[in-house]
């Protein structure tokens, strides 16, 4: 199973290319047409209520999955200590149902590895698919490595031009996010680029789920469609 899709949907960047005569209320379904996943990023920011999440699945196809980023208060804020309750609040606001894909949880570039800390969080979260994306090159370490591949959790494989591109498969299941190769949120990945990524996909042979976050120029969704064709995975969820 391979999922690929865009980090995030409301990019008005977009309006006059991907969502070209497309109305900003029908942006996600438009966009949910070409892709099979997409990334909320909105719950990073702010608590969403249930509404929202409801709202959102009713507005993609059957089959059609979300990844949800987990809140900055407690990646950023909190630096994964002390989250017990913060966490209980923010999964009790998920109401994606059947659409639930993995909760990915990104961490600030100024925290390091620290694997107490990290133990303690990992033991924390509940049954499902988590990801952790660590932006900090003390993470290049077996025994962070080893503490993922105890409690099932996917190193986020992202590629970015300010932080480090660390390549391990720790899970059941890769995920990747594609951030721009040389201007972060702008570069467009080019053919032998787009070649590379789904080689790797190819070679880690586990469920995987690609999220381009290259928004700004409006480049996410059409290479989402490129890695998708080279990989001969749908472009759109079905039934």
């Amino acid at each position: 199973m391979i999922r690929i899709g865009t980090s995030g949907w409301r990019y008005p960047e977009w309006r006059d290319g991907f969502y070209r005569e497309i109305p900003q209320r029908r942006w996600l379904s438009h966009l949910a047409a070409h892709v099979t996943t997409i990334e909320i990023n909105g719950s990073f920011y702010r608590l969403q209520p249930p509404a929202n999440y409801r709202k959102w699945a009713a507005e993609t196809p059957p089959g059609f999955t979300f990844a949800v980023k987990g809140p900055k208060l407690i990646t950023h804020v909190k630096r994964l200590r002390d989250i017990a309750d913060p966490l209980k609040t923010f999964l009790g606001s998920l109401a994606l149902g059947p659409k639930q894909g993995p909760i990915i949880w990104q961490l600030p570039p100024t925290l390091r590895f620290e694997p107490a800390v990290l133990k303690d969080f990992l033991s924390t979260l509940p049954p499902g698919r988590h990801a952790l994306e660590p932006r900090h090159e003390s993470f290049r370490a077996d025994a962070y490595f080893d503490l993922l591949h105890t409690h099932n959790v996917a190193h986020v494989v992202s590629d970015a031009p300010t932080f480090p591109c660390i390549e391990a498969a720790t899970a059941d299941f890769a995920y990747i996010r594609l951030h721009g190769h040389d201007e972060l949120y702008i570069s467009s990945y080019d053919d032998e680029q787009l070649d590379e990524w789904a080689q790797k996909i190819r070679d880690w042979n586990r469920d995987t789920y690609v999220y381009f976050d290259n928004t700004m120029k409006g480049a996410a969704p059409y290479n989402a469609q490129g890695l998708a064709r080279r990989l001969g995975v749908p472009l759109a969820s079905h039934t």
